[in-house]
């Protein structure tokens, strides 16, 4: 195993099918058009590839618009704190997506109250560059920026070979739109939930600032580097687990979800499901 991910051929492969309807985003996965979809295998356990304890589910739609994800998740009690945008959503249960593109990736997070947090990461080797495309747009001295390290423990998360990252903290992706509905009564532990679906817009006008060239909508036979994820933040006696455990699409092999080396194989295909 690659000491920052799994390699390749333990990955997972999901087919993204193509719909000519404009979805109304309301976070209601029973819609005949996800039923429709490919429903992902159950996520499974981050490092190790076991299956999750709690049935977690995606799928994916895409348009000439936007690419559309779906995520059913199983959760006896459906529980959130967070309704700031762009606080820590993964200090509470949460699913997520990431989205790899040229030396740079998007970070997506949602909880159940529909709190959202977005970061984009360019890779500082590729800011040092001759003419980087990414300037003036995300130009270091007039954004918010934080520092992701690419230098961890190896005990823990491994090293990736490229490095440091630059987090465009104030980064809004155009036209996101995003839904949940809870399936039992949030933050109520005196009942068992059955869970929470979430519904997330992303159109290809705001993902173009992930490559170079205008890639979208994306053709027949295209591929993105996608990573579909969900961490648990286990609570009893009083405390919090202070590692929470992280589910994904694709194993990582290690505890970390910034690797897009390991996020899986989206294809996209031009099979209509209308």
């Amino acid at each position: 195993m690659s000491i920052y991910g799994n390699p390749e051929k333990n990955l997972s492969h999901y087919t993204c099918l193509r719909t000519n309807q404009n979805i109304i985003v309301d976070g209601d996965l029973n819609k005949p058009i996800w039923q429709k979809a490919e429903k992902s295998s159950r996520f499974v356990d981050m490092v190790t590839g076991e299956p999750a304890l709690l049935d977690t589910k995606m799928a994916c739609i895409w348009n000439e618009d936007a690419l559309y994800v779906g995520f059913w998740v199983q959760e006896p009690q459906v529980r959130a704190t967070l309704t700031k945008r762009d606080s820590f959503i993964w200090f509470d249960n949460d699913v997520e997506v990431f989205i790899a593109g040229e030396d740079c990736y998007y970070e997506f997070e949602i909880n159940a109250f529909n709190t959202v947090y977005e970061v984009f990461f360019i890779y500082q080797d590729a800011m040092r560059k001759p003419n980087n495309r990414f300037l003036p747009e995300f130009d270091l001295y007039k954004r918010e920026v934080d520092v992701l390290s690419g230098f961890q423990d190896p005990s823990r998360y491994g090293k990736h070979h490229r490095g440091k990252r630059w987090a465009i903290m104030d980064f809004d992706l155009e036209g996101l739109t995003t839904a949940v509905q809870v399936q039992g009564k949030i933050n109520d532990p005196s009942i068992i939930d059955s869970g929470w679906q979430v519904e997330v817009k992303f159109p290809w006008k705001g993902l173009r600032p992930l490559f170079s060239k205008n890639v979208f909508p994306p053709k027949n036979g295209d591929t993105l580097r996608m990573d579909f994820s969900r961490f648990e933040a286990l609570r009893y006696h009083g405390k919090t687990v202070t590692e929470s455990p992280g589910w994904s699409h694709s194993p990582h092999g290690v505890y970390d979800s910034h690797i897009p080396e390991s996020f899986s194989f989206v294809h996209f295909s031009d099979t209509l499901i209308d």
